[in-house]
């Protein structure tokens, strides 16, 4: 099922959603996983989004808000510069320490 994940006011849609607590330095944080397809077109906003690794990431569909930084990225394709290409990204957001 496709679920609108946003981060930083950039709408993605994702799929594999996957929202879990975990504990961590002895307090309660949000991790959230999922996987989303970037085009040629997005590439530079996405890749210059996830470089800033400070986020606000909101679920609409789980009434998740919480600030994150990257915990596991990972791409299926360096080159997204040709025209046509599109890439599977998979991302690890954890919920940052207050």
């Amino acid at each position: 099922m496709k679920q609108t994940i946003i981060i930083n006011d950039m709408e993605l849609i994702a799929s594999n959603v996957r929202a879990e607590s975990i504990m961590k330095n002895g307090q309660l944080r949000t991790k959230l996983n999922f996987d989303f397809k970037v085009t040629h077109d997005m590439y530079h906003d996405v890749t210059t989004l996830l470089y800033e690794n400070n986020f606000i990431v909101k679920v609409p569909d789980k009434n998740l808000e919480f600030s994150a930084v990257i915990t596991n990225y990972s791409t299926s394709i360096t080159n997204l510069y040709e025209p046509g290409a599109v890439g599977d990204f998979k991302l690890e957001l954890t919920e940052k320490e207050s």
